[in-house]
């Protein structure tokens, strides 16, 4: 799922594109991809792009006469600049936005069609699609504390609510908590006042670092290879690969169809956590640290 980084990039190369352009017309081939009916997403026809921002992990066009086109890419959603009057893509293609000076495509991989598009009249109408979490840039420490500690979750549950924080997802989560040398799995409310400053820094670091390199990836064109799986990330999506700080293979929890990736020498003082599918399997005889797993793999060639 695009997130932050990947969402700042997105708007920054449409901004060169269709910022201050009228979008001529819109062509949908999904019907699952419109969510709202009151304004009818034609009456977006003819408008003006004034601004574009993100809500969250949603992208918002402010059109004129007081109109937002809000785009939730989801999981499998990518945008694609195409030329004028360009034909939707016939397996993956959603809609396509035809502009003056190109078409904006957006496309879903997959069979499940998550990606949404809203069209909505004024802020109180944008302000029921805001989950209003925490925009990390805007907060200071004292914000962040509040936040975090709101309720008490596990670091990975808290820091990918959408509630509680604005923009990070699935892979970012876990770079962050592997920067910050924490335990996906440690509760929000047990955390030291020193711990919190630590993943208050990480947080920033990571997400500003991966803007930066997205930017750099980009240059002048249009971001065609949005992924939540990048070589340079540490642990996300790395599972049995070398930490790069330490060596030791990272580890995985798998919960439905979502993966936490994490180094268990440099997060959880060695210790494994227990994946639901794995250790139902193994009962008692799941292993509790990296010395444990490394015998069974010895004994049992797992």
């Amino acid at each position: 799922m695009p997130e932050l980084p990947d969402v700042t990039v997105y708007i920054e190369a449409l901004k060169e594109r269709v910022l201050n352009q009228t979008i001529q017309k819109i062509r949908i081939t999904s019907p699952f991809l419109v969510r709202s009916f009151d304004p009818p997403i034609r009456e977006a026809e003819g408008k003006k792009v004034l601004r574009l921002r993100r809500l969250g992990k949603r992208i918002v066009f402010e059109l004129e006469d007081d109109l937002f086109l809000v785009v939730h890419l989801m999981i499998a959603g990518r945008f694609h600049w195409k030329p004028p009057n360009a034909k939707i893509a016939r397996k993956y293609g959603l809609a396509a936005f035809d502009f003056r000076t190109g078409t904006l495509s957006l496309t879903e991989a997959g069979t499940k069609k998550r990606a949404s598009l809203y069209l909505v009249r004024g802020a109180d109408g944008l302000q029921v699609l805001d989950p209003q979490g925490l925009e990390i840039f805007d907060a200071d420490l004292t914000a962040f504390r509040n936040a975090l500690t709101r309720e008490n979750h596990t670091l990975k549950r808290a820091l990918t609510d959408p509630h509680l924080f604005s923009g990070i997802g699935n892979a970012y989560s876990d770079e962050i908590l592997h920067r910050a040398r924490l335990s996906p799995v440690q509760l929000t409310r047990r955390l030291k006042d020193s711990e919190i400053e630590t993943l208050y820094n990480a947080v920033r670091e990571i997400l500003t670092e991966w803007i930066e390199r997205l930017r750099r990836e980009r240059g002048k064109g249009f971001p065609e290879h949005v992924t939540a799986f990048r070589k340079e990330m540490a642990v996300h999506g790395k599972y049995r690969k070398p930490c790069p700080v330490c060596g030791s293979p990272v580890q995985r929890i798998v919960h439905a169809e979502n993966e936490t990736n994490y180094c268990a020498k440099c997060q959880t003082g060695g210790k494994l956590l227990a994946d639901r599918s794995l250790s139902r399997l193994l009962k008692d005889d799941w292993p509790r640290s990296l010395e444990e797993l490394e015998e069974m793999k010895d004994q049992r060639r797992y």
